[in-house]
């Protein structure tokens, strides 16, 4: 495909037309730090990322960019760079330091505080409810594994609608729930560190009820609420044009994009393509169908990149797997991923074809790229033009009637980057972890700019 059909880079945020959201995302433990600071409990990544071997370097959020001190800075910062509307999430033990029972006050003061101070400079806060970080006092009860694990979530959410919610319009209940399952109960690599079939399909049964309880939770508090969850998603393209490769992305497409959307829309768990799913049911309750689904204000999708799929016997369960972009000559950000803007294209496509969502949100995208310091100022020309190339393909959407009513940058400061520690670079601020100081990048002054502009 060629730029054919889209414009130079002096589009202007006024080609998305006036009703589009424009923002910047972030999430509590990768900006937070004073991890047991004012009452605050624990978290899974709290104790997974203290535990040595984890995590490259042994490093952890305890600090990380210190945003618990340093909001106003930060959202100052925000405003500075005309960004209309800031998601950040609910660090669930901060408010419940046991996860259930006694509310730590300290830490509802400090959330009214982030959303009052937002409010006073004119930037409608958006609020992700569970953003990864379950309280480890959950996680010793089992967490995600115990079906109680939605009893739990809907205490929280309660205390933070009846909390926040006269203040707060929009909404997200949870954030990219197939990455935090699969990753933290199947595959070990993210907290808390448990693999298998055994944990992860009542992770995924478990999450997903828990999501649209916590939705109806919201609906029957603040009404009038703005209500949306989000799912990362990949686009997915076949290594060569062979029936077993395309079977393949089927297989794969299911697990990354359909899991947890298709259940909460009233069409149920991709079976077909992903007969291991049929062993829900195993665990399942009758009224489990019914529950699952909730009628969404809107939903987030959050793409960075494309994958490359090819068929793999070897593989258990998916007989797929990942052809490397390091291996395919193709542009790479620190992450290892691709550079491919159609992606967003794609996948904005795909989430159009199901009926029931009535608005769609980009809610995360960016690019992990190494910061060049030239002269005290931070040069990121592929971040720009990362960021640039995507919102082009966001338009070309748009522009052929596809619903798409928002876009949200990830992320406002460099962060605690998960298993990846502080090495990648995501942010449209640059942070030097040693002395906190904050440095806009030439990426953020664009997009301030972009934003500024008629």
């Amino acid at each position: 495909m060629t730029d054919t059909f889209l414009p130079n880079n002096n589009f202007t945020k006024d080609h998305f037309g006036p009703r589009f959201k424009w923002g910047v995302s972030a999430a509590a433990y990768q900006i937070e730090g004073a991890y047991k600071e004012d009452g605050k409990g624990l978290s899974i990544w709290d104790t997974f990322t203290n535990t040595k071997g984890r995590i490259k370097g042994n490093q952890n959020a305890n600090i990380s960019s210190d945003f618990y001190h340093r909001y106003k800075e930060d959202i100052d910062l925000i405003k500075k760079l005309n960004i209309p509307n800031f998601r950040f999430s609910i660090a669930w033990a901060r408010i419940l330091p046991n996860g259930i029972g006694e509310i730590n006050q300290a830490g509802i003061a400090y959330y009214h505080d982030v959303i009052d101070y937002c409010l006073g400079l004119g930037i409608e806060p958006w609020l992700t409810i569970y953003h990864w970080d379950l309280p480890a006092a959950l996680e010793q009860k089992g967490g995600w594994t115990n079906r109680e694990v939605i009893a739990w979530f809907e205490e929280f959410v309660a205390v933070c609608a009846n909390n926040f919610g006269s203040k707060v319009k929009n909404w997200m209940v949870m954030n990219e729930p197939v990455v935090f399952t699969g990753a933290g109960y199947f595959l070990g690599l993210h907290a808390p560190g448990k693999r298998g079939m055994k944990n992860f399909l009542p992770a995924i049964h478990h999450a997903a009820l828990a999501i649209a309880a916590g939705a109806r939770v919201l609906r029957k508090i603040i009404p009038k609420a703005n209500i949306g969850t989000t799912f990362s998603c990949s686009y997915l393209a076949p290594y060569r044009k062979l029936k077993r490769d395309k079977k393949a992305v089927e297989r794969v497409d299911a697990l990354l994009n359909r899991l947890f959307i298709e259940p909460l829309l009233g069409l149920g768990y991709p079976e077909k393509e992903l007969p291991v799913l049929k062993g829900i049911k195993k665990i399942s309750k009758p009224e489990d169908e019914k529950n699952l689904v909730f009628d969404f204000d809107f939903i987030g999708i959050q793409n960075y990149t494309r994958e490359i799929i090819k068929n793999s016997w070897l593989i258990p369960y998916i007989k797929a797997s990942l052809v490397k972009a390091e291996n395919r000559k193709v542009q790479l950000t620190e992450m290892k991923w691709e550079v491919y803007p159609e992606a967003i294209y794609h996948m904005i496509k795909q989430f159009n074809k199901y009926p029931q969502i009535k608005k769609l949100l980009i809610t995360e995208n960016g690019a992990a790229f190494a910061d060049k310091i030239i002269n005290g100022e931070i040069n990121d020309e592929m971040r720009t033009k990362y960021i640039q190339d995507n919102l082009k393909q966001v338009l070309r959407a748009k522009k052929e009637g596809l619903k798409i009513d928002g876009y949200f940058v990830w992320t406002l400061t460099d962060n605690f980057e998960w298993a990846e520690g502080y090495h990648p670079r995501f942010g449209l601020v640059h942070i030097n972890f040693e002395t906190q100081k904050r440095t806009v990048k030439n990426s953020g002054k664009w997009y301030g700019e972009f934003l500024a502009k008629s």
